[in-house]
């Protein structure tokens, strides 16, 4: 989780890579309306956000949910913004045992790194609705916060790292890039 520019599908990706999951992008599911407000440069409100975060958390779910024989689901790894407590809140009212790894760090880092990034429908003028609108995660929200100064391959590590010491393993635990399980053993991850 965390605003614009600050890896999250990079990292996502990476990390799924690593674990041998599915990797969804969190932005791939905004709705059309969505996209066409964000590209003409105007940030999202809670109205228009809530339903994306619904649909964000309900694509982890129909991941983990049992499979017709039987089977488990199967984990993924999810990017998605999540920047306020209610939104995350939310998300963990449709996956209980969802995850989140943060993804933080300057402003000035950032913005820098969206002068490199050519985003379909961000622009890098919606950054400043993003960094007024975040709340960082919280000690007694599950999950982390990882400095993103570090390199890509740095920061997986630092996930899986912390992943180990919270007891969770690939069988137990999914990563949501910016998500989580309906039933009690599994983990979701978000970032």
């Amino acid at each position: 989780m965390g605003v614009q520019g600050c890896g999250k599908s990079t990292v996502g990706q990476a990390l799924a890579d690593s674990l041998g999951l599915r990797f969804v992008d969190g932005d791939d599911l905004h709705s059309r309306a969505a996209r066409a407000k964000m590209a003409s440069g105007h940030p999202l409100t809670d109205d228009d956000r809530l339903p994306w975060l619904a649909r964000v958390a309900e694509t982890v779910a129909a991941a983990l949910a049992p499979i017709d024989n039987g089977a488990a689901g199967e984990p993924i790894v999810i990017a998605c913004s999540a920047l306020k407590r209610s939104y995350r809140d939310l998300m963990r009212a449709i996956v209980p045992s969802l995850v989140f790894m943060e993804l933080y760090g300057s402003q000035a880092l950032i913005a820098e790194r969206l002068t490199h990034r050519n985003h379909e429908y961000m622009p890098p003028t919606l950054l400043d609705s993003q960094f007024e609108a975040l709340e960082p995660l919280a000690a007694d929200e599950a999950g982390a916060r990882i400095d993103l100064a570090n390199s890509p391959d740095a920061i997986v590590g630092l996930i899986l790292a912390q992943l180990n010491t919270t007891d969770l393993n690939r069988t137990t635990a999914s990563m949501a890039a910016g998500a989580a399980s309906a039933t009690e053993p599994k983990k979701e991850i978000a970032h």
